[in-house]
């Protein structure tokens, strides 16, 4: 955070824009994810699970903390940046992090495999895994919710919801509860639900070209018309501090690393 800080110190010193190139914040799923989310139909989000994961061994300069390697600030930057706009919590302030880093599958001394989970008041738990150990990938995106759920991956969305009005009023109660032959039972209810899909439009399909080519309208809005960036630096240096956290958790790896 404090190499952000200098940095922003310098822009604001020479009276220049400082951007940061966050290019995910402009992907078609996620923007339908949020989308999703934000009409309320799933319900208060319990938790996000996201998983950027594949199987793959590695030996280039990305698996060595002398270059800064690692799935977490490679990868990472561009998942973890999602996550915390599920998390919406004041930039100043850092959610409680807990995170497992493990060397699996690099050649090079940083980590290949990272799990890390995220929570804060009234926030989802976000569950956050980039792994190169993942030889059964499946969806990027699972969402769960009090009134649904949704999965997606990076080209196809799909969710599904009931609606409380329409559901049967129940209670939590002391009565024990009987199959028809009097045999000890479970509750168990058949729900009324709605599901959903969503495909990425054909024009969208060329997903770095069209996250990429977003940014950049955005960034020409900001210095044209002085229309808000999209991507602050406060959310970036956020980011940053949660990558310390986990960092600071994995002296096992990071230990060297000042």
């Amino acid at each position: 955070m404090k190499d952000v800080d200098r940095l922003v110190a310098a822009a604001d010193k020479a009276g220049v824009v400082f951007a940061v190139f966050q290019q995910s914040r402009f992907a078609p799923y996620f923007e339908q994810v949020r989308k999703v989310i934000d009409s309320g139909v799933l319900g208060r989000i319990v938790q996000v699970k996201i998983s950027f994961s594949g199987f793959a061994r590695r030996w280039d300069q990305q698996t060595l903390t002398a270059w800064d390697g690692g799935n977490l600030m490679n990868t990472g930057p561009h998942p973890l940046d999602q996550a915390l706009r599920f998390m919406d919590l004041p930039l100043d302030t850092v959610p409680e992090v807990f995170c497992c880093m493990d060397n699996a599958h690099f050649f090079g001394d940083a980590e290949g495999h990272v799990n890390l989970t995220m929570r804060a008041p009234d926030a989802p738990i976000i569950d956050l895994e980039i792994s190169s150990c993942k030889a059964y990938p499946t969806h990027v995106y699972q969402v769960y919710g009090t009134q649904g759920g949704l999965k997606a991956s990076m080209t196809d969305v799909e969710w599904r919801y009931y609606n409380p009005a329409e559901a049967p009023r129940r209670r939590a109660t002391t009565v024990p509860i009987h199959n028809a032959d009097n045999s000890p039972g479970y509750c168990g209810e058949t729900l009324k639900w709605t599901t959903r899909r969503w495909k990425v439009p054909p024009s969208k399909r060329e997903l770095f070209d069209f996250m990429s080519m977003a940014f950049y309208r955005m960034l020409h809005k900001h210095i044209t018309l002085g229309a808000p960036l999209a991507v602050t630096v406060d959310q970036v240096r956020q980011q940053v501090a949660v990558i310390e956290a986990c960092h600071r958790q994995n002296p096992h790896i990071w230990a060297q690393k000042k």
